[in-house]
Order: structure tokens, then sequence, then C-alpha cells
């Protein structure tokens, strides 16, 4: 039986503010246990909240860069559960009226050698308080509370039911992050749980109108994690669907070492929470200039940039896209250009290549090697210039990143040099034209596409450090006498 897979996600941001949500501790992180904490975000009875108006702002500006609604009427709400790491017993966050609505955006993806596009829907974009961390040592088998966290800002991004596979909700979910960076309102480290994100997933038959049980799947901090999580849930629900057995509505956590998926509970509805307007915090209006003020300092966001990247720079959709899905990329490759702006696509192709290839090796980030744009920009403009090869820079490049320095500084250090010898390139000539007398006959014979074999021979024999445009000269010069 053929199934029509229903994926919405439900991403949690924290909000990178000095001070928490409702009170002035501070959010710094890797404190001592429970340091930043007060009577606010302990919940002691008496303790009144006051709303951070960055944090505030930051929400708003969020829900600008998703296209939502703004709310004109703003209020809090509590949202009533029992938790060790929740001390007040209720989370203060926005049920009935959440700052921004029936926001989109658009992914791209790959489909039968073609991008496509698709639509994703926000239903709600709301401002919320974090918990606390628990912290578990199996070994004394004990369990310890750290507040610090609580009180922290956070937003919800609660999608709808428009994901169709994991990667369309992998594609999704790094673009969300993407434009968190862009705007600066997140750190978005996904390892200290800055970024995380629940996937509520069902199945249904192939063209039916009718939603099936969903699952929810908690608090996924990884990209792998979300896909691997989703990718076996799915395997799971088809299972019990296609063995006739009943699904349960379950609330799910993933493993990521056993790479699978368990139930916690029953899922909850939210008739469960008691949700119950905020009596602390008093409603209010937000004025239109307000909110047109805030949407004045969103910046050039991902598709505005890509966009720029192929009208400005002549960028393929697929490298444009690349470039700009991170914002320490687009930035990097910018400042190159602007170091030297002779060959935009080269500088690219070397970022999107070599570089790409140390930062997944290394994992780290670009701007946490030594290779700068300065670097990039000037190997590629050496290579124009003549002055090395291709091969030659990629000889370098390992060198390079380790040490920081400039290429020429390499080159000279290890002897390296392009041979532009007239009388020295044309003994490698001759000697690769000797040892290739039917691909002679070939290329004279019309089959000009066979003069790229004998210029990698050539470049071959002088070990990458024939120049190039020599070469090519002496190649074609011997080829038709």
């Amino acid at each position: 039986m053929k199934w029509d897979i229903v994926i919405g996600l439900e991403i949690h941001a924290q909000l990178n503010t000095k001070s928490k949500l409702f009170c002035s501790c501070a959010t710094s992180f890797g404190e001592e246990a429970n340091k930043n904490t007060c009577p606010v975000c302990l919940g002691y009875p008496g303790a009144l909240p006051v709303i951070n108006k960055g944090a505030f702002e930051k929400a708003i500006l969020i829900a600008h860069a998703l296209h939502c609604k703004i709310s004109e009427s703003i209020h809090f709400d509590r949202k009533n559960y029992f938790y060790p790491d929740s001390p007040r017993a209720y989370q203060i966050t926005q049920f009935y009226k959440p700052i921004g609505q029936n926001g989109y955006l658009n992914i791209d993806f790959e489909q039968n050698g073609k991008i496509e596009s698709k639509k994703i829907s926000i239903r709600e974009l709301h401002l919320e308080d974090d918990a606390g961390k628990l912290i578990h040592n199996p070994q004394k088998n004990e369990s310890y509370i750290d507040l610090n966290r609580a009180g922290t800002p956070l937003v919800e991004i609660v999608s709808g039911p428009d994901l169709s596979s994991p990667s369309h909700a992998l594609i999704y979910f790094k673009k969300v992050k993407s434009i968190l960076e862009y705007i600066g309102v997140s750190d978005c480290n996904m390892e200290r749980g800055d970024l995380r994100c629940d996937a509520n997933i069902s199945l249904k038959p192939e063209g039916s109108q009718t939603l099936g049980k969903r699952c929810e799947i908690k608090n996924m901090n990884t990209f792998k994690g979300l896909q691997m999580a989703l990718e076996y849930e799915i395997s799971r629900q088809k299972k019990i669907l296609e063995s006739g057995e009943i699904l349960l509505s379950q609330t799910m956590t993933f493993d990521p070492l056993t790479f699978k998926t368990s139930p916690l509970r029953e899922k909850e509805e939210a008739s469960g929470y008691r949700y119950h307007p905020e009596n602390d915090l008093p409603p209010f209006q937000l004025e239109t200039s307000f909110v047109e003020n805030v949407k004045q300092k969103l910046p050039e966001l991902p598709d505005a940039k890509k966009q720029r990247f192929m009208n400005s720079y002549g960028l393929s959709d697929y490298d444009a896209g690349s470039l700009t899905s991170s914002k320490k990329m687009a930035l990097f490759f910018e400042e190159a250009v602007q170091i030297y702006n002779k060959d935009p696509k080269k500088i690219c192709n070397w970022m999107m290549a070599e570089l790409s290839s140390l930062l997944n090796e290394e994992n780290l980030e670009i701007d946490e090697i030594s290779i700068k744009p300065k670097h990039i920009a000037n190997l590629v403009q050496l290579i124009n210039e003549n002055k090395i090869t291709g091969k030659m820079a990629k000889e370098i490049f390992p060198t390079m990143a380790k040490s920081g320095q400039y290429p020429l500084e390499i080159i000279e250090k290890v002897g390296m040099k392009t041979i532009d010898d007239e009388n020295e390139l044309r003994k490698f000539v001759d000697k690769v034209l000797e040892a290739n007398p039917k691909t002679i006959e070939q290329y004279k014979a019309g089959e000009t596409k066979v003069l790229g074999f004998l210029v990698g021979q050539v470049m071959k024999e002088s070990k990458g450090q024939a120049n190039p445009s020599s070469l090519n000269k002496i190649l074609i010069e011997k080829l038709k006498s």
C-alpha cells in the first residue's frame, strides 16, 4: 500500500538577549549551576514578571522575516504542567494570541533533476520562556536540576502539515536556522540547545483527505537526528498500519545511539494543559509605528541575497543557493569578490569544492579556519594571471589552510614555480607528442577535443607547473606543423 507522509515542525529558538524574558537575570551559558536565578525565574510566590522589550522586538523581527501577520493585541497565557525543571509548574506562552500568524516560507529542493519550490505555511510564531535543564548521572542513578536556563526567551515557530518527506523537513529546518542567523536574533548553537525542534508526523493512504493519527517526536537538536528520527518513525508507523494493528497517538523520543524512536507518553491535547490568560501580565495593543520601525531593521534575507548573487555575479541557482544558505559563507564570498572582482565564478568554485571539503573534514565553521577571503581571492588571481597553475593551487591549499600563509609565500618556500621557459616547455610537448602518434592523427582528422588530453599529459610531465597559456600556444603550433 502507498502512503502519503504528513510532517509539521515546531522549531524552538532561544533569543540572544542578555537578560531573561521576564526578569533581569543573565542568559550567559556555562555558568555555575543555578547562579543566574532570582525569585521571578524560580517561581517564588508574589514575584511579578516584566516583559523584556528586546526579546519582544526580536520576536517581531522573526515574524516579519517569515511573512507573518503581526497581532495588534498581545497577551500571554499559562500552559499548566508539572515537570521538575519548571519551578512555577506552568510556562508563560502565547496560546490564544501569538505574535505572528499565517506566515510562510519557500523551500527549494531537487526533483527529477530540476530545482522545485514549495510553500510551507507557518501557522503561528509565539514568544515564551524556556524551562530549566535536567542533568542525569546514570552511574549514581541521580538527576540534578540547573535552572540557569529557566526564563530564557524562546520563540516557537509552528509550521503547517505541509512537509511530505524527511528531506523536505530537513531543508525547511535549515532554512529557518539560516534566516535566524541572518537577522541576528539567535546564536543557533544546536549543541548547546539554542535551536531544537519537535516533529509531528502521520501517514494516510495515498490521495486520502483524512489525516492519520499523529505522533510527536520531541527535542531534536541535530539535522542528522531529525532526518533519522523521521525516517525511523515513518517505517515504524507503516509496519503498524500495514499489519492491521492500531496506531496510538503518542509523544516519542529519539535515541541517537540506536537510531530509534520510542514512546514517552500518550500525546497531550491542548485541553490537557488547561491554558488560561496570564493574569500577572496585562494585555496591550501594539502601535503600528512600532511594528514598522522593527521591520525597517530587517537585513537582506537569504532568498533576496541568492537572487542578487545570480544577477550580479552570474552564479547558477544551485551555487547561489549554496553560498547564501549560510550567512558566514555569503559574507566570505562577497569579501573575496571585493578583493578580486574579475572572476566571481572561480572564487565560488574554490569555496564550493576545496574550502567546503576542508570544513566538512575538520567539522569547522568558516570563521574558525586560517583561510580568509583574501587568501581565496589571491589564489584565484594568481591562477588567472598564470603565475601558478590550478594543480599547484590544489597542492598548496592544505598548507595555506594550516598556516594562513599566502600562496606565493608557500610556493617560494617549497621551491615551486610556473614553467614559462619556451625551450623547456617544447621539450615536454615533444616528449608527449612522440608518445601519442594516434592522438595526433585524430587531431589532424578534426577531432580537436583530444587537445585537452594532450594538455593534461604535458601538465603531468611538468608536474603541473607548465604555464597553461604558453603550453596551449606551443602545442597547437606543433600539431599544425
